[in-house]
């Protein structure tokens, strides 16, 4: 997970929802952030590319899923953590200086993107049960219900959906 290598992380069954950061409504820091670096559903948010603008963004997307949008705090906490793992798949693979942030709702469904000055593509790689590192588009791929990248002409975007009706 993003910012979490060479930490062990816990094993057994009960390992997925250990390691997931647990968004919860009150959260004065999100709203912080949102008054702070703007409203990634009303326009793209511009962080800088360093590993502490993970925890921005987790808390942008948080604000946005639960208080503006009003949706369930499971799906909160997946969107979360998918958004923490491209930002570190952004700031860790493509040299930017900065990345952008952006979130869409439509019926039945919520979109994050993460884009960046990189044309570098993101590879969904096998992972096996003692890897550290090496799981962010992993769970993306297993935890979203569509994701891609959209190469734009200077650089690219990556993005999860997931329905918003059934979670």
């Amino acid at each position: 997970m993003a910012g979490l290598e060479g930490v062990e992380q816990p094993r057994g069954p009960r390992r997925a929802a250990a390691a997931r950061w647990t968004p919860a409504v009150a959260d004065d820091r999100a709203l912080d952030a949102l008054e702070r670096y703007g409203d990634p559903a009303a326009a793209e948010v511009c962080l800088p590319s360093r590993p502490e603008s993970a925890a921005v963004a987790r808390r942008l997307v948080q604000v946005v899923v639960l208080r503006q949008w009003g949706l369930t705090s499971k799906l909160a906490e997946d969107a979360v953590l998918l958004v923490s793992e491209l930002v570190g798949n952004a700031v860790r693979h493509t040299g930017a200086r900065m990345f952008g942030l952006r979130t869409h709702r439509r019926r039945g469904w919520i979109r994050v993107e993460v884009r960046d000055p990189s044309r570098g593509l993101p590879c969904l790689m096998p992972v096996q049960d003692l890897d550290v590192s090496g799981r962010g588009l992993f769970l993306v791929d297993k935890l979203a219900d569509r994701w891609g990248v959209d190469l734009l002409p200077r650089g690219k975007t990556t993005w999860f959906e997931m329905r918003a009706a059934d979670r």
